[in-house]
Parts: C-alpha cells; sequence; structure tokens
C-alpha cells in the first residue's frame, strides 16, 4: 500500500544519502541498531564465514585499544568458538604496528579469519593508517573489519577508497539519533548472519527497520560529511588551543594519543593523526573520577575513559596498551569538543581546571567512591 511504499522510499534515499557519506555502493549499507551490533555483525559473521569455509581459520588478529564493542566481541570467540586471539602490539601514542601485522600474516595467513583495527581510537583521538594495513591484509588474502564510529563524521572516511571489507558507522556520534547505525558490507563479502527472521538487509541483519531513525541519521550524515573540512578545521584549532592552554596551566599533565604539532598536520596521504575533537591527558596524583567530579561541579563535562564495576575505578585498557602503568592511568581524563563547542567552552575548562586538579590532588589516590564524593563537596569522611 501506498504508506508503506513511502516508507521505503525513505528508507532508500537515506540509505543513498548514508552511502555518498561513507563512500560505498548504497547496497553496501546494512542498517543496524547503532554501533556494538554493527561490530558484533561484522566480527561473529566474518569469523564464522571464513572458519566454515576453512576450518584451519581460526586465528583473529586484533588491536588491543578496541571499543568493547569489538573487544568483547573477540573474547566471547576466544571462550565459546574456539578462536585463538593475537593482540597486536601498539606504541606509546596507540598506533599499531604494521611490522606485527606483517610478521603475522606471513606465518600464519592460512589460518587467520580476519583482521580488526579501529580507524580512529574513542579514547586517546590516535587515527590509524586503515587504508595501508588493509592492503597488507589484502596481500594475504585476510579480510579486514573496522570499527570507524569515532572517525565518520570527524575524518574524510572512505570504505571503497579504504578498502576494507566491512566497517562500522552509527547515528548518535555524528548528532543523530541514539538506537541506529550501519555496517557496511562489500558487496563480494561473505558474513554469517547473528541474527535469523525476515531476511531484510541481504539477509544479513533480519528485522523491522527504523524508518523515522535511519532518516535522521542520514540527514546528520548528509550534514556532518557537507561541512566537513570547515567544522575539522574550526575543531582541531580549539582542541589545539585547549591541549596549549593545559599544558601551560598543568605542566605535570601529559598528553596522550598521537600528537600534532600543528593545527591541521597530517602524514599518510592526507588523513590527521588524531581526531580533531579529541584532547586526553593523564594528571598524575590523583584519580581521574576525582577530577571529573570536581570539573562537573564547574560546568565542566569530560570523561575518565575507565569503566567503574562495583565503585572500584579501573584503570583503562587502552592506557595500559600504550605502556602506562596502572596508577599513570588511573589520572586520565578526556576533553570531547563537537559541533556545539565554542571557544567560550574551552576557557571556562582552562579557568577551572587548575583548581579542580589542586583539589584532585589532595583527595589522592581514591581506592573506593566516598572519597571522591567528599573531594568535592568539602566534607570529610
Amino acid at each position: 500500500h501506498g504508506s508503506g511504499r513511502r516508507a521505503r522510499m525513505v528508507v532508500e534515499d537515506s540509505r543513498e544519502a548514508l552511502a555518498a557519506a561513507a563512500g560505498c555502493h548504497p547496497s553496501e549499507i546494512i542498517f543496524t541498531s547503532g554501533g556494538t551490533e554493527a561490530d558484533n555483525l561484522a566480527v561473529k559473521g566474518l569469523y564464522w564465514s571464513r572458519r566454515d569455509a576453512d576450518p584451519r581459520r581460526t586465528r583473529i588478529l586484533c588491536s588491543p585499544i578496541e571499543h568493547h564493542a569489538v573487544l568483547d566481541t573477540v573474547q566471547w570467540l576466544e571462550k565459546h568458538e574456539g578462536a585463538t586471539v593475537v593482540w597486536l602490539p601498539v606504541d606509546h601514542e596507540g598506533v599499531v604496528s604494521e611490522e606485527a601485522i606483517r610478521a603475522e600474516l606471513a606465518a600464519h595467513a592460512d589460518s587467520t579469519a580476519l583482521l580488526t583495527v579501529m580507524w580512529a581510537n574513542n579514547e586517546v583521538g590516535t587515527v590509524q593508517d586503515i587504508p595501508a594495513i588493509t592492503a597488507l591484509a589484502h596481500e594475504y588474502g585476510v579480510p579486514v573489519h573496522t570499527d570507524a564510529v569515532q572517525a565518520f563524521g570527524s575524518l574524510p572516511v572512505n570504505f571503497r577508497a579504504a578498502g576494507v571489507d566491512t566497517m562500522a558507522i552509527s547515528g548518535h556520534k555524528i548528532g543523530g539519533p541514539v538506537g541506529v547505525g550501519a555496517l557496511v558490507v562489500g558487496r563480494a563479502v561473505k558474513l554469517t548472519p547473528v541474527m535469523h527472521g525476515g531476511g531484510q538487509e541481504r539477509d544479513i541483519r533480519s528485522g523491522t527497520l527504523d524508518t523515522p531513525g535511519i532518516a535522521a541519521f542520514a540527514a546528520a550524515a548528509r550534514e556532518a560529511t557537507e561541512n566537513l573540512p570547515a567544522e575539522s578545521a574550526r575543531l582541531r584549532q580549539l582542541r589545539d588551543t585547549l591541549i596549549a592552554g593545559v599544558e601551560r596551566e598543568i605542566p605535570d599533565a601529559v598528553l596522550r594519543g598521537a600528537r600534532e604539532e600543528q593545527s591541521g598536520d597530517t602524514d599518510r596521504q592526507g588523513m590527521p593523526r588524531r581526531l580533531p575533537g579529541n584532547a586526553h591527558f593523564t594528571f598524575p596524583g590523583c584519580e581521574g573520577d576525582s577530577l571529573l567530579f570536581l570539573l562537573d561541579l564547574a560546568g565542566v563535562e569530560s570523561s575518565t575513559g575507565s569503566a567503574c564495576t562495583a565503585g572500584v575505578p579501573r584503570p583503562s585498557h587502552v592506557l595500559l596498551a600504550m605502556g602506562l602503568s596502572e596508577t599513570e592511568a588511573r589520572g586520565a581524563q578526556r576533553f570531547s569538543l563537537g559541533h556545539t563547542t565554542t571557544s567560550a567552552d574551552v576557557d571556562t575548562l582552562l579557568n577551572a581546571l587548575p583548581g579542580a586538579y589542586e583539589r584532585a590532588k589532595k583527595a589522592g589516590m581514591a581506592s573506593h567512591v566516598s572519597s571522591i564524593q567528599t573531594a568535592g563537596t568539602g566534607f570529610t569522611s
């Protein structure tokens, strides 16, 4: 009926808009509920498909700085599906070693199911050379998945040019709604589906599509990519001002991730080394959660990038993989800039940070939540 045809037209028009933004063919867009589902579909689907075609293929090459959507999926396959996980080393900036990838593939290409490396890290902002990594893996006939959730809408991400086999993107990271994303799947790539049902989305992801969410996702992608050069340049300038200000006000603070010496500094065929809206520091002598709490009281919202289980702060797996000690990693603080961020916001942070840091240092390295809470209230326990 007419309403169904109109809904279908909205979905297909949105698919074309997203394909244009992501640099792929519309048929390669598989709509999902977000980046987490997209990563699960890709990693599990590639692993099962490759293993079923050749039972020897049980090795998964994975960077240790992946988002948990990939990290936990890989570990689940290791525990339940007989996968052997090879954790690729990263340097102190969080850059994956291409030499280690080549060595692993040269020795074990026949038994390797897939390689997965995120395009840009969600904590420290480091950007990987995905086209080079993909070209290397394809020399040995190994497919590549990349989690591009952080990169899409912030960097010039192009699925076709990068050559990857699958790529995860998400709506809410670019101003779209929560609960919608996509997995870009090359037309020749075979994935074993995780869910079964009505056969929607090339039979890769069954389920009734969220038409309003998909339309909003496409609108956000169109807006983000059309304004990408100007907005990236604006964010880089704000980010560099923030970094310089933090290093001036708090000399002990250490910038983590890849450094760009000048605004817009790039290498690797024009790809920036760091996300334009990311500034990640470790602050020695204090708990990251204490600093977060005190900054929040001053009207600044930041994050530690670490998980918290049963009220006990845990250091970031990303920072530990980069060689930091647990004590260093616990002082982490990530400042994220976006389309609403202004120079006044950066000034607010720089004005609030020195006092917040001094108070957080006095609180010391907290061992439980009550220490964090009392640090900002003036009450003593």
